[in-house]
């Protein structure tokens, strides 16, 4: 049995010297040759930064390579507007200029503010819908009991079901 075993192992390893040699691999002097075209063609990366004849500054952002969308006209811009409102980032934290000096900044137009009687009727008609939440599950009294908030909406005009 360990002859056939051999033999076997004999034939298979034969198969595998043709098939391999059929193959044909590269020689040395086409692998430098390739080699050498790929360096002058710059495609070749050098290191991590990537500094080669196509990159020669380096690539760190090799996604940030596609082409510009805007003119310079329109960066400078961009650019004036950002520093008038205060909105450019500085230093490490990431806080914008406004933030650090905002007396030296307008203040953005702030959402117009609600009386305190309105505040009181928007929510008298919040519990009045069932539009309130109730526990930790984050439905409201409407969700859980639609049958008794449903004349009220009816009331309001509201076509809506509470969901």
């Amino acid at each position: 049995m360990n002859t056939a075993r051999i033999v076997a192992l004999a034939f298979v390893l034969a198969a595998t010297a043709s098939a391999a040699s059929a193959q044909s691999p590269l020689t040395r002097a086409q692998v430098i040759a390739e080699t050498h075209a790929a360096q002058l063609a710059g495609d070749i990366p050098h290191g991590d930064l990537d500094i080669s004849a196509r990159h020669p500054g380096g690539d760190v952002h090799p996604a940030a390579d596609a082409g510009a969308t805007l003119t310079r006209a329109e960066v400078k811009t961009e650019l004036a507007s950002a520093i008038a409102a205060g909105s450019l980032p500085t230093g490490d934290i990431g806080r914008t200029l406004a933030e650090v000096e905002p007396q030296r900044y307008p203040h953005a137009a702030q959402a117009p503010v609600l009386t305190r009687a309105q505040v009181r009727a928007e929510a008298a008609q919040a519990v009045r819908d069932g539009d309130v939440q109730v526990g930790d599950t984050g439905e409201t009294l409407a969700q859980l009991n639609p049958q008794r908030y449903a004349a009220a909406r009816v009331r309001d005009g509201e076509s809506r079901v509470a969901m």
